[in-house]
């Protein structure tokens, strides 16, 4: 699996963590049996563009932490179209924020939200307790050793 970084912002601080990146990638390619050829990108940006995003593509108004665009449904459906499987959006305001009020790194947040932004590229959600609960245990398990709380 392959990840591309576009950074939209001037805050630089999270270029270094490409080679953690590299093995989120490699543990959910193992523990989804996933083929390795897929890519998707990660796009920093700030609190106002992706208030923008959230509001047009969410009728949301307001800045988020993290949005995926999926660009098919699922795991079956990336067996059997496309190797590119869609963006993450991350909102670097919120990473800092987020990282004092859960009491852990910047660069954990960080991580975390990748994490979370491709498993939903995956097709996993937390719309309802159970299909949280698997999607929440299984960002554990993949960040359990790669970024420490």
């Amino acid at each position: 699996m392959k990840t591309t970084i576009i950074n939209q912002t001037e805050n630089k601080n999270y270029t270094s963590l490409k080679p953690r990146i590299t093995k989120i990638n490699s543990k959910v390619t193992r523990l989804l049996d996933l083929p390795v050829r897929f890519t998707y990108s990660v796009v920093l940006v700030d609190s106002e563009t992706i208030q923008l995003i959230n509001r047009d593509y969410r009728k949301l108004d307001q800045p988020t932490d993290v949005i995926s665009f999926a660009y098919n449904d699922g795991i079956q459906a990336y067996h059997e179209f496309s190797d590119e499987i869609g963006d993450i959006f991350i909102n670097l305001d919120f990473v800092v924020k987020q990282a004092l009020d859960y009491g852990h790194s910047a660069e954990r947040e960080y991580l975390f939200l990748i994490t979370h932004g491709l498993l939903h590229l995956l097709g996993y959600d937390h719309m309802n307790p159970k299909d949280e609960a698997e999607m929440f245990d299984l960002q554990k398990e993949i960040l359990n050793d790669i970024a420490s709380r």
